[in-house]
């Protein structure tokens, strides 16, 4: 379907044309008409299949058809999401999609300036996208009032469930005005018995949609396992990235430490590469995602936070570096890549510490995963000694840090690369050494 042929008003409609859109993807044709009547709705769908543009298209062209309530301190439409990078992603596509209505949109969530976001945000918005923490923190401020939104959209609920956030979602949805004054629009990747609970106490009689196939992921997604031992995981992982090394690479680990490690090991391999986890402050965040986003960074490892809510047109290549353990994981895992219709492969590395979880990820997506035969070239030697991280060039992503590595590296390497002797023999001179050697004797 052609959104021309829906009831989307005019302006609306250019913001979809700016964004490049022409036809609607199967959640939005399904949900859209529906939507776009009032009627509340819960659709069932996996991610990077259009949903968020479907919400954002029916919010807006009902705004611009309806007049707003006595608002004073109520924003009009309060969207709800589980991450910061879903925040973002969500307050980058409503601004592109609502430019041309003059929509006064504002995210908030953790890791930015507090005092800054609540002057802007006691200022008066129009739609207000937020984490459930922040947005609660403001909300028992009295910066804002829920008590005339007029338009509610629960973005990824089962991940709000998962991540501990429903008494949060409840003590927001207490506080709103009553479910038959407002629309109400809840997306999840599966509609459980428990976010059916949600829409049955705070919404009113939505219609449901199952938009997810029987196939749980994209079909153009091209996946693929290799088993492999842990010792040589890391080789195997150095083989891929040669051989193909011209594509945009997505990296998840399933520790913090582990994802570290990855980010330091690649860089000391000669590949770009930047990591994100849970401890990454919010502007080293944003930043490291920006230039991933712009192609400037050509690799980023991450941890599961950065399994939802972003998204990122262009990624190629989505690598399990560590099986995960939980089967929705992989679905959100490798569906950053093959977004808007693009093709994309999803490797995953099974090693012993992790392959138990292989039967349950196959019976979830309900398919085999096609096992690749292992060759010894395609494990490569790894260069595993101290060095300085070997950044792209543009990318500003070290600073300091790089200027520190490398006095380090001279430090116990020496200008030319060859290892040195510590801070102690050093300072003692070939006399410590000697006097070691005798020690031994």
């Amino acid at each position: 379907m052609k959104f021309e042929e829906l009831n989307i008003h005019e302006k609306v409609l250019q913001g979809i044309k700016a964004a490049g859109f022409t036809e609607c993807t199967p959640v939005q044709d399904q949900t859209l008409p529906v939507a776009l009547r009032g009627k509340d709705i819960a659709a069932q769908a996996q991610t990077g299949t259009g949903k968020t543009a479907a919400f954002l298209i029916a919010v807006f062209s009902r705004m611009l058809t309806m007049p707003p309530q006595a608002q004073g301190s109520s924003p009009r439409v309060l969207i709800i999401a589980p991450t910061r990078e879903l925040v973002v992603q969500i307050d980058a596509e409503a601004k592109l999609l609502g430019g041309p209505a003059g929509f006064k949109i504002f995210p908030v969530f953790g890791g930015i300036d507090y005092h800054k976001q609540r002057e802007e945000l006691s200022k008066g918005v129009d739609v207000l996208i937020g984490t459930p923490g922040r947005l609660i923190d403001y909300l028992k401020q009295k910066v804002y009032s829920l008590r005339k939104t007029q338009f509610l959209v629960i973005d990824e609920a089962d991940r709000l469930f998962d991540m501990g956030f429903i008494s949060d979602l409840r003590f927001l949805l207490r506080r709103m005005s009553p479910y038959d004054k407002r629309q109400s629009m809840l997306f999840s990747a599966t509609l459980s018995n428990r976010v059916l609970e949600l829409c049955y106490e705070h919404m009113n009689m939505p219609e449901r949609f199952c938009v997810t196939p029987d196939q749980v992921t994209v079909e153009q997604i091209e996946q693929e396992i290799y088993h492999v031992g842990m010792s040589e995981k890391f080789g195997l992982l150095l083989g891929i990235l040669r051989r193909e090394p011209n594509g945009r690479y997505l990296i998840f680990c399933n520790t913090r430490a582990a994802t570290e490690r990855i980010d330091r090991l690649l860089n000391t391999n000669g590949f770009a590469t930047a990591a994100i986890t849970g401890s990454l402050d919010q502007k080293r965040r944003m930043k490291v995602l920006a230039h991933f986003k712009d192609g400037t960074l050509p690799i980023l490892a991450a941890t599961d936070v950065a399994s939802r809510g972003i998204h990122i047109d262009g990624v190629t290549h989505v690598i399990n570096y560590d099986l995960p353990q939980d089967p929705e994981d992989y679905v959100h895992r490798i569906g950053r890549t093959a977004r808007a219709g693009a093709i994309g492969r999803a490797i995953s590395l099974a090693c012993e510490d992790y392959v138990h979880s292989l039967s349950d990820i196959e019976e979830f997506i309900r398919q085999k995963i096609p096992v690749m035969p292992l060759t010894e070239e395609m494990i490569v030697k790894s260069y595993r000694r101290r060095s300085v991280p070997v950044v792209k060039k543009g990318t500003g992503l070290r600073g300091e840090d790089q200027k520190r590595g490398k006095a380090r590296g001279q430090r116990f390497y020496g200008a030319e690369g060859k290892k040195t002797s510590g801070p102690r023999d050093q300072k003692h001179g070939s006399a410590g050494s000697k006097t070691i050697k005798e020690k031994g004797r």
